[in-house]
């Protein structure tokens, strides 16, 4: 996913209710999912390539909206006319502010009543995230230009407590006060220049910065207070922290000898740091002092760099090819990593209203996705290649044919095939929490596919348009040390996936749109027993054990399967430079409860229940947005 060419390593706010790109923000969009053109690299899948708006020479302009849970403002226009120009968009949530009232009623009823022990408790909590865009454009000439972007977000989600126990007596007291919570969040800046050499031949010159991090964690506090004792007090911490940071420079060049034929070419490096997931414990009172410790895995780094050569040439008015090869490389340590990846896509137009597609990829990413296996909360963590790890590396296939027919409808239908090597794993029993371990010394590597079929059939004219699609898709991974070396379904296999969208424009003033989604449930891994081991965190003979789960068979069960019933209707109002429309709109129509993660529940009586965790009911939505 990139942003403005730079990078974006999570792409959702709000557990994936909202994306962090802000539409307002937005000036095209380009997703590329198979015939990977060589100007593209560092990853096996697919490319969300976004960039933003460049902000208005002439005139002043705004946009926005207020809703019930969010509400966003851009603005744009020149800082020197028909020389420097800006755009800055903004969104913030306020569900936390909007619970407050709920949460200080809750207060207020726990706040009183005593029995043997006095007791009162307050608890704030919520979530809310930020983001912010915003892009400066100036022009040296005609044929020369600067451009300065970043994009800045963060997600935060926190419980806090405060409680305070009173014995019978009065002998005592006990303050106690608690903080947890998850924060995560992206970074990135770009700094581009482009000339325009010749006539034929353009450049661009870019610099850009890509961070994200990710934080989960907690503190108790508690202190005792005695009539005809000292006092005593207790301090626990825990934090667990990862992240990834890139610093990058890269040459992009473009040629034309004819309107026909692009020749592109271009090399850049980034120097990423790691900090594949670290460990705090600190453990303390007011008469010892304790733990405090650090473990897990140390930051690494990495310089990965790149060439490639892309020719795309309309050789005539039936066919087309882009045939390329990209070339990259990465350091690590004393290891380096070179890699070739030939790049080969056709399309040959049977007649004027059919065609056939074929592509062929070569992919190296030297990044590693290590997803967490267990029914949990998805911790999906971003590794490098190392001296002991070497790169993923895959090889795709795809075949399609696409038919324009009568009434504005377009059909296509496409099938692929993928490989991948060197994937890795977390092994049997081992998690991202609960080890001193380094990370590498806790996965397994193996290889892995996935092929399928996608059919669309959209239609763009008239004042009904939309689309549908239907994927059937399998993808599989294979360790020699996991699952008895048996292939199994990965995490994210998803059988059957459909999405329907369908838009009716009545007049100028009304439209209203329907979405409706279904994804077959992603497969998950439940173990049947469950017993301890030893010294999970390596730090004294005093620490926790460290749970081990006994796995029959990885990713064994299908979580529930996935849909939703999206309503809006749009109201719109045109007025002189004034444009505003109240869109009234239902988010999971029907109320499906979709699980977000599952976990267990242990019963009084030693039973287990397998229970899920879902997000968002049904949520009505009142929003008022304008132009200017």
């Amino acid at each position: 996913m990139l942003l403005d060419g730079v990078p974006i390593y999570n792409a959702t706010h709000l557990f994936g209710f909202f994306s962090i790109f802000n539409a307002d923000a937005i000036n095209k969009v380009t997703m590329i999912k198979g015939g990977f053109p060589a100007r593209y690299g560092g990853r096996l899948s697919s490319v969300l390539d976004i960039r933003m708006k460049e902000g208005n020479m002439k005139e002043f302009h705004g946009e926005g909206s207020i809703g019930l849970i969010s509400s966003k403002l851009s603005l744009e226009g020149p800082i020197k006319k028909d020389k420097t120009s800006f755009i800055v968009s903004g969104r913030r949530t306020y569900i936390d502010v909007l619970a407050r009232p709920f949460i200080n009623m809750r207060n207020r009823n726990q706040s009183s009543g005593k029995g043997e022990e006095g007791s009162s408790e307050t608890q704030t909590g919520g979530y809310y995230f930020w983001d912010l865009n915003a892009k400066i454009n100036h022009k040296f000439s005609e044929t020369s230009r600067l451009y300065l972007s970043g994009y800045f977000g963060r997600d935060r989600f926190y419980n806090d407590a405060t409680n305070t126990y009173t014995t019978d007596e009065d002998t005592s007291s006990t303050d106690e006060t608690s903080s947890n919570g998850l924060r995560w969040g992206n970074a990135i800046a770009a700094l581009r220049w482009n000339k325009i050499i010749t006539p034929k031949l353009f450049m661009n010159l870019t610099g850009t910065f890509s961070q994200y991090e990710f934080t989960v964690g907690g503190q108790n506090q508690s202190t005792t207070t005695y009539q005809n004792a000292p006092s005593t007090s207790q301090n626990v911490l825990f934090n667990y922290n990862s992240g990834i940071q890139d610093w990058t420079v890269k040459a992009d060049f473009d040629f034309r000898p004819n309107p026909n034929h692009t020749i592109k070419f271009g090399f850049g490096d980034t120097y990423h740091t790691f900090v594949p997931g670290v460990n705090q414990i600190a453990l303390s009172n007011n008469t010892s002092s304790g733990i405090d410790t650090t473990f897990g895995s140390s930051r690494q780094y990495g310089h990965e760099h790149w060439a490639y050569f892309e020719d795309d040439w309309e050789i005539s008015a039936r066919l087309k090819l882009n045939i390329g090869i990209h070339f990259s490389g990465f350091k690590a340590n004393q290891e380096w990593y070179p890699s070739i990846q030939p790049r080969f896509a056709a399309r040959y137009m049977l007649n004027e209203n059919s065609s056939l597609k074929m592509s062929y990829s070569s992919m190296t990413q030297f990044l590693h996705l290590l997803t967490n296996p267990t029914i949990g909360l998805p911790t999906d963590l971003w590794v490098p290649v190392t001296d002991r790890v070497a790169p993923e590396y895959s090889n795709q296939l795809a075949l399609g044919y696409a038919q324009t027919l009568t009434k504005g409808f377009q059909f296509s239908v496409e099938g692929y095939y993928k490989d991948m090597q060197n994937l890795i794993a977390y092994k049997e029993g081992v998690s991202f929490f609960g080890s001193s371990q380094d990370w590498q010394d806790k996965i397994t590597v193996g290889n892995g596919n996935s092929y399928g079929l996608e059919v669309l059939v959209e239609k763009k004219l008239g004042k009904t348009s939309g689309w549908i699609g239907y994927t059937l898709s399998w993808s599989n991974r294979q360790f020699d040390s996991l699952n008895f070396g048996n292939p199994y379904p990965y995490i994210y296999d998803r059988r059957h996936d459909i999405g329907l969208a369908v838009t009716h424009k009545f007049n100028d003033r009304v439209d209203i749109g329907v979405v409706w989604v279904f994804g077959s449930g992603y497969a998950t891994t439940l173990a049947q027993q469950t017993y301890l081991g030893v010294d999970g965190l390596g730090i004294g003979a005093n620490t926790p054990y460290a749970p081990i789960e006994h796995i029959e068979e990885r990713n064994d069960y299908r979580m529930p399967a996935y849909h939703r019933l999206d309503i809006g209707v749009n109201l719109h109002k045109k007025k002189n430079n004034w444009e505003s429309t109240w869109s009234f709109g239902l988010y999971n129509a029907y109320s499906r409860q979709n699980a977000f993660f599952l976990f267990f529940e242990e019963g009084n009586n030693g039973t287990r229940t397998l229970n899920q965790l879902s997000l968002f009911p049904i949520l009505p939505s009142v929003s008022y947005s304008f132009k200017f």
